[in-house]
């Protein structure tokens, strides 16, 4: 009796997997054979497919004051358009009406694309959203092929361009890789090897599976910069306004830490739009030039050279000297900026005045060997190793090249920013020094490095600062700045009542190139204004530089009004405290 039911049961069992198969069959026929033709003209009408994601990168943020993440640089999804002229019906005109009243797109061109005759994959439009992809699925045409893509998009357009820079392909055409700025610093973070270790996996497996772990995916990452994009958007603003305002050639600013060296804010006048670099007639445009051009910085080099004097003890703030307004060194003359006589002044009149008698009077007090030993502490001469690609260097040649010898000249014009160059990173790091207690930083703009396996790195470089000027040297010309805004700048009428600010003003001939002449341009120069605060504590360190303006002789005229702009706004956005 069990034995018939058993066998019951598996006749039953027999019966419905026999019937299933035969349902299969059946319904696999229905679809290939009789309706095959149909579901074959709709898969080329509506072929839908994700594209190799060559675009596939890591993100950029900003961080804001409260520490929250913005994107810089991302991935956005969309749609290529594209068609296959193999299976469209001869009614190119009903093509384009159709399509163009969805998506606008030139008529020559698309005429031009469908008339190829046989070609299985003409595209005719990039980076379309979902929302219009909706609307062309609705056509009933074959051969429209739609095709899911990623692409690398920025947010903020222009914000920040220079410094995050864009991707580009390679040299072969096949891969992205990251060009100017960021992208390509840190192309090997950002970069990821695209199905790589999927395809190795099966391929080498139970192999070195562990080595190409290590090899491509350890160092895949996000990134995290301090650029404020609030403070970059108001300082971009202000650079730029003064790009406007006095026709200038090129206008930059740098915010940054001068405890820590982390940057606020890279900005650059003229700039481009990120998301449509393409339209951009030449390359120079895409270049930093805070990291990659270097200038004669003027007299707000001036202040270093005080400090040096002060640091070796050579000068105070009170030290005198008779100023007749000029001096022969060398067979040449040089002048005050007014050629003017002010009879016996101290230290603290040479920085309210900016007085170049009184900086080389200073730099005389040193010595040649030790200016020198000075400059080049600051790092003057040197890159700054801030996380940038292209940085350079500036120059320091003629001091190095005069120093065996009994020529001062060109000592003393380094003395007050002219016959040395340095880039402007360069010029905030040695500025730096002087409101952080004598420190030397190195400028960074990443801030973290957020790593795909699951581990964070933060950035610091404040351990690896390297002491160049006495703790109390910069305590004293923090002061001497501080009189110089209160006492000097605008006739005293940018004092703070409630912040001290250190600041200094340059304003600096532009060198004439050697297959030009040599010498300086007299209708060219650069204008500089840098400054700390709160002075005796500072949270910031402000740089600002105008090249060429046109009709204006100083930069106390250009700069001063948009520095005290760029202050108040990072006095309120951040509240800082009064401190007097």
């Amino acid at each position: 009796m069990k034995t018939s039911t058993f066998q019951n049961k598996v006749r039953v069992i027999f019966c419905l997997v026999v019937l299933f198969a035969f349902i299969m069959i059946v319904r696999l026929y229905f679809l290939q054979v009789v309706q095959g033709q149909n579901y074959s003209e709709k898969a080329d009408r509506q072929y839908t497919n994700v594209s190799v994601d060559i675009y596939n990168r890591g993100s950029i943020f900003f961080q804001d004051k409260n520490e929250d993440l913005i994107s810089a640089a991302s991935l956005k999804t969309g749609y290529i358009l594209a068609l296959n002229t193999r299976v469209m019906a001869t009614d190119t005109k009903m093509y384009y009406e159709k399509i163009s009243s969805i998506i606008p797109m030139d008529a020559g061109s698309f005429y031009s694309k469908a008339s190829k005759i046989n070609d299985p994959y003409e595209e005719i439009a990039r980076q379309i959203p979902e929302d219009k992809i909706k609307l062309i699925n609705e056509i009933t045409l074959p051969g429209i092929l739609i095709e899911k893509e990623n692409w690398r998009y920025y947010p903020g357009d222009i914000l920040a361009a220079n410094l995050i820079g864009f991707v580009g392909f390679n040299n072969t055409g096949t891969d992205l890789e990251g060009r100017y700025g960021l992208e390509k610093y840190y192309d090997d973070n950002l970069k990821r090897d695209n199905g790589g270790l999927y395809v190795n996996a099966f391929a080498e497996i139970f192999s070195n599976i562990n080595d190409n772990f290590i090899q491509n995916k350890d160092r895949e990452a996000d990134i995290v910069i301090s650029i404020d994009p609030e403070v970059q958007g108001y300082v971009e603003k202000t650079v730029s306004d003064i790009q406007k305002k006095w026709n200038s050639r090129i206008t930059g600013s740098i915010v940054i830490d001068p405890k820590t060296g982390e940057i606020y804010s890279m900005a650059v006048s003229p700039s481009f739009n990120l998301n449509d670099f393409k339209k951009e007639t030449s390359v120079n445009i895409f270049s930093n030039p805070l990291v990659s051009d270097a200038y004669e910085m003027g007299s707000i080099i001036k202040p270093l050279t005080m400090a040096a004097g002060i640091d070796n003890g050579d000068v105070t703030a009170k030290t005198t000297y008779e100023d007749k307004g000029y001096l022969e060194m060398d067979g040449r003359t040089i002048y005050n900026f007014d050629k003017k006589a002010r009879g016996k002044v101290d230290m603290q009149t040479v920085l309210n005045y900016s007085l170049n008698t009184g900086a080389t009077f200073v730099m005389n007090s040193l010595g040649k060997d030790k200016f020198l030993d000075y400059m080049k502490s600051f790092g003057i001469g040197s890159e700054t190793g801030i996380d940038l690609p292209a940085e350079a260097a500036g120059n320091i040649g003629n001091l190095l090249k005069n120093l065996n010898n009994n020529k001062k000249i060109e000592y003393a014009t380094a003395s007050f920013g002219q016959g040395i160059s340095m880039t402007p990173i360069i010029t905030v790091k040695a500025l730096s020094t002087l409101a952080n207690g004598g420190r030397l930083v190195i400028p960074h703009v990443v801030k973290r490095i957020d790593y795909k396996v699951g581990f964070s790195k933060n950035i610091s470089y404040v351990n690896e600062a390297k002491q160049v000027l006495k703790k109390e040297t910069t305590e004293e010309i923090s002061r001497m700045l501080v009189k110089v805004v209160d006492e000097a700048l605008a006739g005293g009428t940018m004092k703070m009542k409630n912040y001290s600010i250190a600041a200094k003003t340059g304003t600096a001939q532009i060198a004439r190139p050697a297959q030009e002449g040599g010498g300086y341009y007299p209708d060219k120069i650069l204008h500089s204004f840098f400054g700390y605060f709160p002075a005796y504590n500072p949270r910031f360190l402000l740089f600002l530089y105008t090249v060429e303006p046109k009709n204006i002789d100083y930069a106390s005229k250009t700069l001063t009004g948009p520095f005290f702009d760029i202050t108040n706004f990072l006095i309120n956005y951040y509240k800082i405290q009064p401190d007097r």
